[in-house]
């Protein structure tokens, strides 16, 4: 099954995920955000702690922001979180000043690569975040990264399987 997890922050979407494939014999869970060495803050460090904390021993873990490569692997994986990774590929390719058209295209070509992947695995669990149901940001950039992450959204619940909103712990199937 290949289900996409999408949920306000703090909403239960990623202990959710990981309840959908908990009885598996082995898990790769990816990471495409910033890791602790690399973002120094500590409510963040904090967050990747009390993640880790969670997951069962036998499950691997992956910081990888090659979202394809992610894709390849062998075995359930859940990848938390398309929010973390776009904001990734936005760093790497130095999209935030050429935000537009340069930024769109690269992440469609980027979404068409790993929707297309995805079509073709049975277990996979993606989470992200539902950043469209609030205040609109009050600058381009977080406008732009709304937009965006909307369109990862539905590009890749397009190739899963189901849709499941996580709104305070309560999932909704869609």
């Amino acid at each position: 099954m290949r289900t996409l997890v999408t949920g306000g922050v703090r909403s239960g979407k990623s202990r959710h995920a990981e309840s959908l494939v908990a009885g598996l014999p082995s898990v790769t869970y990816v990471a495409p955000g910033p890791t602790t060495t690399e973002d120094p803050d500590p409510d963040w460090a904090a967050r990747i702690a009390a993640h880790r904390q969670r997951r069962p021993a036998h499950w691997s873990t992956l910081e990888t922001r090659d979202l394809t490569a992610a894709l390849r692997i062998d075995g359930p994986v859940i990848v938390d979180c398309l929010g973390t990774w776009l904001t990734a590929v936005l760093d790497e390719h130095a999209l935030w000043d050429r935000l537009g058209d340069a930024a769109a295209d690269t992440v469609h070509r980027l979404v068409s690569d790993a929707a297309d992947l995805l079509r073709s695995r049975t277990q996979v669990v993606l989470v992200t975040n539902e950043v469209g149901l609030g205040v609109v940001p009050a600058h381009r950039s977080g406008r732009v990264f709304r937009d965006l992450l909307g369109v990862v959204n539905q590009r890749l619940a397009a190739a899963c399987d189901e849709v499941h909103l996580v709104v305070a712990g309560r999932v909704l199937v869609l």
